[in-house]
This record gives structure tokens, sequence and C-alpha cells, in this order.
């Protein structure tokens, strides 16, 4: 193939060699020039990102200083107050003190309720508001009624302990 190309080559008069080897050069430069101009735009489209980029790294090094420093902070007590009247207040904002049949304290950090018909979702709504104070549901016992929806429970509630 080497011989082939060199007596093609060969066969060829002085001025076409020149020739072609002068149009051989431009599209060379051309080609060149061509990838020189892509990396050049493909340079400022990166210029520009890097400067997004830092500044979400900064805020991402911000959120996770302010993590860190809020896992560092000592967990909020519970509130002290007496659990069962915490409670039957955190029934009636949820307008669940119509339903609400009896609240009995078993200790200072128990107590047991009884809903007569409640609807289960304002019931779990109600729940998920007790968690947040520091609340949790420990045992139930949820009835549903002929009504779709609504339920009766018997459930016991105690404080959450501090760690």
């Amino acid at each position: 193939m080497k011989a082939r190309l060199r007596k093609l080559w060969e066969s060829r008069s002085p001025r076409d060699r020149v020739i072609i080897a002068v149009l051989a050069a431009v599209v060379g430069l051309a080609l060149y020039l061509s990838l020189v101009q892509s990396a050049y735009r493909a340079r400022a489209q990166l210029g520009s990102s890097v400067s997004v980029l830092r500044t979400q790294a900064l805020r991402l090094d911000a959120d996770a200083n302010e993590l860190a420093r809020a896992r560092a902070a000592p967990a909020a007590p519970a509130p002290q107050s007496d659990l069962r009247t915490q409670v039957q207040a955190q029934a009636g904002a949820a307008g669940l003190a119509r339903a609400l049949l009896r609240i009995d304290a078993r200790d200072a950090n128990q107590v047991q309720v009884v809903f007569g018909s409640v609807a289960f979702a304002d019931w779990l709504a109600w729940v998920a508001t007790l968690q947040a104070q520091h609340i949790r549901l420990d045992t139930s016992r949820i009835e549903a009624l002929t009504t779709p929806g609504l339920v009766s429970i018997t459930a016991t509630l105690t404080r959450a302990r501090s760690q």
C-alpha cells in the first residue's frame, strides 16, 4: 500500500505536488481553526457555569455547617406540664373534644384516651401533632363504625423520654 501511494505521488508533476501539499495544509489549518474555535466556545460556557457551581458549593457548605450546629445542639426538653391537660387541650384545638369520651391519667407520663366517633383522618393528624410535641402513641385499638371514615378509638399516649 505504501509503495502504491509513493508511486502515485511520484507520478504527479512537481506543480501538482505543490498544489496537493498547499491544499492539504489549508485543510489542516481549517480543521485546526475549527478545533480551536469549538474549544474556545466550550471554555466560555464552562467559565460561566463555574461561578454558578461555586455559589452552590458555598451554599452547600453553609447548609452543612448549619446541620452540624443543629445536630450538636442539645435536644429540647419535653414540656413537663400535666400530660392529661396537654392532651385534652390538643384535642380541643384539633376539634376532637366533642368525640373525646374519656381521658384518664395512668401516671405523670401516660394517659389513656377514648374517642366515641371520630374521623380517622382527623385522629391521625392529631396524633402527628402530638408527636411533634414529644408525645407518642404507645398502644391503640381502633374499630370501624358503620359510617364510612368514622372510627372509635381507645389509645394510650406516652410522653417521650429525653435521651
